[in-house]
């Protein structure tokens, strides 16, 4: 079974600690970054205690959660990797024959329980809940699809949240700005670290979130289009991964943004750019299920029998 990670501060205090029973199992390691986690892990330099301990618990409700992911990571995602999710983004999944990968800033990296700051200069802010993979292992080279082994490389789960900008990342061409401002990347609050039998319960992993209540996205981790072992190795075709790098998987149906119907995306097309793109904003503008200050946001990733559970995000949406 995985072992469940956290990394929280505790009277003025960084450490990381084992969720055992829902207490903290401290490890008093101090504020390592998850690669010197993973890396201490792997290498036995540090201890896990055993569920059996005679160790000093602390209270969850005593700690401060922080992010499981630090910087400086590198953070890859894949887009549209989800065939309704397509659909909503105006693409057609017959048509994208090719895995679609862009890069988030490791500054939007915040805190799973907490807030998410909408820039004064947006209006258009999108939730798109995703499980995310943290490798343990460095890739510097081609593997093949058939003969490699992704358990060799991926060493831990948690919940991500790709917060975006979308009036900045469409009509300006900016993923990577559109989904980088700080607070766009909820990441935790645990860290899972897989066993070698926990790998088989990756596809049966249930992706949901709400917002103020209402549920938004609801989907299984195997509906990707593209799974984990087919994008790691065509990833290890133009990118070198690190220990404590990331890889976000894409997100489901039931974001924010809709794409306009055909008819519309047409009569866009005869006009200048900036029009055709104040069209859309104008078109957007009018959808009730981009994120206002004050909306709450809950996500969890987890295996219908619990035996997998990525914890769960609570945020709130404040105004920058």
């Amino acid at each position: 079974m995985a072992k469940n990670f956290v990394r929280f501060q505790y009277k003025n205090q960084i450490d990381w600690g084992m969720i055992a029973n829902e207490e903290i199992l401290p490890l008093h390691i101090g504020d390592l970054t998850t690669k010197d986690l993973l890396v201490g892990l792997q290498k036995k330099r540090i201890k896990t205690p055993t569920n059996n301990t005679t160790q000093k618990t602390i209270s969850k409700n005593k700690i401060t959660i922080l992010s499981p992911i630090t910087a400086p990571c590198q953070v890859i995602c894949q887009g549209a990797n989800y065939k309704k999710h397509s659909l909503e983004a105006g693409l057609n999944p017959k048509s994208k024959t090719y895995n679609l990968f862009f890069t988030k800033s490791d500054v939007a990296i915040t805190t799973a329980i907490g807030d998410v700051i909408r820039p004064k200069h947006v209006e258009l802010l999108d939730y798109e809940i995703e499980l995310g993979i943290i490798f343990g292992k460095e890739i510097n080279e081609d593997l093949d699809l058939h003969s490699y082994n992704p358990k060799d490389y991926i060493t831990a789960l948690f919940i991500a949240n790709d917060i975006s900008a979308r009036d900045i990342q469409l009509p300006q061409l900016q993923w990577y700005k559109g989904k980088s401002y700080r607070t766009f990347f909820p990441a935790g609050p645990i860290l899972a670290v897989l066993e070698p039998n926990d790998f088989d319960q990756m596809d049966l992993l249930e992706l949901n979130l709400t917002v103020n209540g209402q549920v938004r996205q609801s989907a299984k981790a195997n509906q990707m289009v593209y799974p984990p072992k087919e994008t790691i190795a065509e990833l290890s075709r133009f990118a070198r991964i690190q220990v404590g790098d990331v890889l976000l998987t894409g997100t489901p149906s039931g974001c924010a943004l809709q794409a306009p119907g055909k008819l519309k995306q047409i009569f866009a097309s005869f006009l200048p750019e900036h029009k055709k793109w104040e069209v859309f904003i104008k078109g957007q503008k009018k959808r009730k299920e981009y994120l206002q200050p004050g909306d709450k946001i809950k996500a969890t990733i987890r295996t219908s029998d619990g035996m997998l559970d990525l914890g769960e995000q609570i945020l709130l949406v404040k105004q920058g």
